[in-house]
């Protein structure tokens, strides 16, 4: 089994590749133990690279949040950075239970050569970091198609004639502003190539709509959605829900678009669902 093939199969059973902060050493963290409902910690997770059209690359990442029923809240800051560069680079402060792939990723340029992103989470005591490289081994079919499959990350807009985007990078938009307390409408636009993933029977599922998920991915109260996961109009390709926030302040809201592999396929290769970002204002 190659290096390659050998993470695939890794990130398909929720395997977290974390770090020791010092020494900074890699070592692999099985989830395998009894699952808590609180009380654990977080650890950051590299789920590999991909090469993008303009010749620049994304780095993805994950993260596994040990606890079965507690979400934790972490700041941008000395205890949630990315480096080197700013602190914030779209990493999430808002972490749900349990293994979440791919959550966001780092655009690097074509000259990143040999560099490392670190990620770094400290809660509880403990201090998690994660480097990333372009090493070979870590290549993944985010963009090409899983395993030679060809099937292809769900394309998502925020505009029906604005920039798309696929795969963990995803695509942004905003920022967007409401007042504290009006719930503020979030409209998507989402298709798919109608391929499932090789591990998946495609007779019945190939014209099944994409899966929408809403998540708060940064931002300093709760965020209520009125349906987290939106169901996708077929004939128009859209998909709307709301927001309502608890606090004033700067968020960053995450859907996931999941193509007919569904969550259980959304961690091997990272073929099979895409990443948009919506930046809101709470005032």
């Amino acid at each position: 089994m190659t290096a390659r093939l050998l993470m695939h199969w890794l990130s398909a059973l929720g395997v977290a590749l974390v770090a020791a902060a010092t020494p900074l050493l890699a070592t692999a963290q099985p989830p395998l133990s009894p699952t808590k409902a609180s009380g654990q910690t977080v650890t950051p997770a590299f789920e590999g690279w991909y090469r993008n059209a303009d010749g620049t690359y994304s780095i993805s990442f994950g993260y596994y949040n040990r606890n079965a029923e507690e979400a934790l809240d972490i700041p941008i800051g000395p205890n949630n950075s990315v480096e080197p560069g700013d602190a914030n680079q779209g990493q999430p402060t808002h972490f749900e239970p349990r293994r979440h792939w791919g959550v966001f990723a780092v655009k690097v340029p074509a000259d990143f050569g040999d560099k490392k992103l670190v990620w770094t989470l400290k809660i509880r005591g403990e201090t998690w970091s994660i480097p990333a490289s372009l090493h070979p081994n870590w290549q993944i079919d985010a963009l090409e198609g899983e395993a030679g499959s060809g099937n292809t990350p769900p394309v998502l807009k925020f505009d029906p004639t604005g920039a798309e985007g696929a795969g963990p990078l995803g695509v942004a938009a905003g920022p967007l502003s409401t007042p504290l307390g009006k719930a503020l409408t979030l409209t998507v636009w989402a298709r798919d190539d109608g391929k499932a993933a090789g591990s998946v029977s495609r007779e019945g599922r190939a014209g099944a709509p994409v899966t929408l998920t809403w998540f708060r991915h940064q931002g300093p109260g709760v965020v209520t959605f009125s349906q987290r996961s939106p169901r996708v109009d077929p004939s128009a390709g859209m998909a709307t829900t709301t927001a309502t926030f608890s606090e004033p302040g700067e968020y960053v809201l995450r859907v996931r678009a999941n193509d007919a592999s569904g969550i259980a396929g959304a961690g091997h290769a990272q073929c099979c669902w895409t990443n948009g970002f919506v930046k809101v204002t709470v005032r």
